[in-house]
Parts: C-alpha cells; structure tokens; sequence
C-alpha cells in the first residue's frame, strides 16, 4: 500500500484522540466544580447587636472611666454623673427612717406597760379588788397604744422604701458594663451634661460568638432549610479560606435587600434573613458588618 495513502488514517486516528482526550479533560474540570443549592450575600454579626449604652439618668459628668477600643468586664464603671443631689436625698430618707424607727421602738414599749396594767386591772375588777371604769379606760388606753403603734410601723416602712428609692436613684447616676465586651465607640467627655434622651455614649461589642446574617433571595427559601452545611467567604476578595458553617434558623418575614449596592435591584428584591452559625472559630477575627458571600449545600457535580 502506499505510505502517503497510511498517513492519513494514522493523522485522522491521532486528531480523534486527541479530542477525545480534550473533552474528557473538560468533563473532569466540570466534576470539580461544587455545585451549590443556594447562594446569598451575607455580613459578620452577634446575637442581638452591638450595645448602645445610654446614660440611666440626667446629669452632668464628672468621670468617664473607659476609652475606645478598651476591653471591659460585666460591672465595670463607665462614666459617673453628680451624685450630690442624689446622696442629698438618701442622706434625708435616712433620717426620716431612724425617726420612724425609733418612734416604733417607743410606742412599742408603751404598748407593753399599758397591756400589763389593763391585765393587771381587769384582774383586780374580777377579784372585786378594784372598779370596772378603771379596767375598761386601761384596755382602752392599750387599743389606742397599738393603734398608734401599728400607724408608727407602716410609717417605718414608708421610710425604708424612700431609702430604697433614694439608693437605686444614687445607683442611676453611674453607668456599668452590662456585659464581658470591647468599647467600640465613646460618645462622651466630662463636663456634659447627659439624660436617657440625649441617645448612647458607649457603643459596646459583647463577648459573644460570631454569627452570619445572610439575604436569601425568594427563589431560594425553599431549598434552604434548619442544620443545612453552608460555605462562607470573604467578600472583599482577600483570597482566605472558606469557613464552614451551617444554618440555625431560616427567617419567616420578607423585607428588602440592605446589602445590594444597586439602588434599584435592591428596591426591587425580596429576601428573607437567614442566620448561619460558624463550626468552629476563625482563624482571623471577623469584625462585625463584614460582608461575606454564603454558598449553601455545596455538592459535587
């Protein structure tokens, strides 16, 4: 046979091979590639976000005893306000309740000596030994001492509670930790004056374990679901590892997308919160309002 008639067939078999070859090589490529259930735009949080601290009562301030980005223990003083007027009105609740109290102890001693003479008399009437008018005025008198007693009493209380009142208005002047936490934001100098309603003077990040809230797009809320393996990256494209993670619960109310940058894409979509908690620890601490991408389910193809 002719050898120019042999190398066709033999270019032709190699050609072949070849792209066989090729596509099985796209066909492996392609089995590599996760296949994931869902996909969703998400942010680093906490259970119950960052603490606004607002000072409990009005005042003007005399110490802050924190800064910004300090480490804080559950108790630990804040800032303080003037405690004079309210140690004032302890100092006086305090007076009126030793008044009270001792006004209870003498009547109680009065009521003790005109019970033992109104027994003393009634036996006497009994025994024929003295008159009945007398017995009947020293019962009555005992009745009255009791009556005054019991009146000193209730009084003795009402000035326990205004001691009690004028304590927890002492404590309202100074403003603790709630929580183990890190002091984010200080919004405060002493010298100011300060109330509930002039808003937050500390912004506190508590202790607490880093969760994922996630925005599950409506076409995916069916095929998400409780305890379901998730994948969670960095958005910012910092090229770290993916943290594993899974679903703890799956939001059941619509609302609008708040980490879509496209004004109108946002306004136009609706999603449901998902909550995804970390498997174990990162590595590198993730700081609260970091985005992240969440890829739910992933299976390979």
């Amino acid at each position: 046979m002719n050898l120019r008639h042999l190398r066709l067939p033999l270019a032709l078999a190699v050609a072949l091979l070849a792209g066989c070859s090729h596509d099985d090589a796209a066909t492996t490529s392609k089995a590599a590639v996760p296949a994931y259930a869902a996909v969703a735009r998400g942010r680093i949080d906490i259970e119950g976000g960052l603490l606004k601290l607002t000072m409990p009562s009005a005042g003007v301030v005399t110490s802050v005893a924190v800064h910004e980005g300090e480490h804080v223990q559950k108790g630990q003083l804040l800032a303080a306000t003037d405690p004079e007027p309210a140690k004032l009105a302890l100092d006086s609740a305090l007076a009126e309740q030793q008044q009270a109290t001792a006004q209870a102890h003498a009547l109680e001693a009065r009521v003790t000596s005109t019970r033992l003479r109104a027994t003393r008399l009634e036996q006497a009437a009994k025994a024929g030994a003295g008159d009945v008018q007398s017995a009947d005025d020293a019962r009555e008198a005992a009745q009255q001492a009791q009556a005054e007693l019991d009146n000193a009493r209730a009084g003795a209380a009402l000035a326990a509670q205004k001691v009690a009142g004028a304590r927890y208005q002492l404590g309202l002047r100074s403003l603790h930790a709630p929580v183990d936490g890190q002091i984010v934001q200080r919004s405060v100098q002493p010298g100011a004056s300060v109330s509930p309603a002039t808003g937050p003077i500390f912004v506190l990040l508590p202790d607490a374990p880093r969760i994922v809230r996630a925005e599950l797009n409506e076409s995916f809320v069916g095929v998400v679901h409780d305890g379901m393996a998730a994948e969670v990256d960095d958005d910012s494209g910092s090229g770290a590892s993916p943290l594993q993670a899974h679903v703890l619960r799956v939001g059941e109310v619509f609302g609008a997308s708040t980490l879509e940058d496209d004004p109108q894409v946002r306004a136009n979509t609706r999603s449901v919160e998902c909550v995804l908690t970390l498997d174990q620890p990162p590595a590198t601490p993730l700081r609260i309002g970091q985005r992240v991408m969440v890829k739910f389910g992933a299976t390979k193809g």
